[in-house]
């Protein structure tokens, strides 16, 4: 009993980390305005991968993995967005 909660609280942290790790790519991107050096095509994968996987968690109603993907689609979207828009400006 006691290890099936530690592995939910690593999951747990698992799925926050991975949301977290691509907040310091969209501060870098609003603060240099450049988007040179990053793939559109990783960033755009990424997010299909989060995408199916929030979908796999709510379809079998595993809420936690829905919603740690989710959250990285989000951060990981913003990221996917400034590429984007950094490109079109230029």
């Amino acid at each position: 009993m006691f290890e099936k909660i530690l592995i939910e609280i690593f999951f747990s942290l698992g799925l926050f980390i991975n949301a977290a790790l691509f907040i310091p790519q969209v501060i870098r991107l609003l603060r240099t305005k450049n988007s040179q050096g990053l793939s559109l095509i990783t960033f755009a994968g990424f997010n299909l991968i989060q995408l199916f996987t929030f979908l796999h968690g709510y379809l079998h109603r595993d809420y936690l993995l829905a919603a740690g993907n989710l959250l990285s689609l989000i951060s990981c979207g913003c990221v996917t967005f400034l590429i984007l828009f950094y490109r079109k400006l230029r």
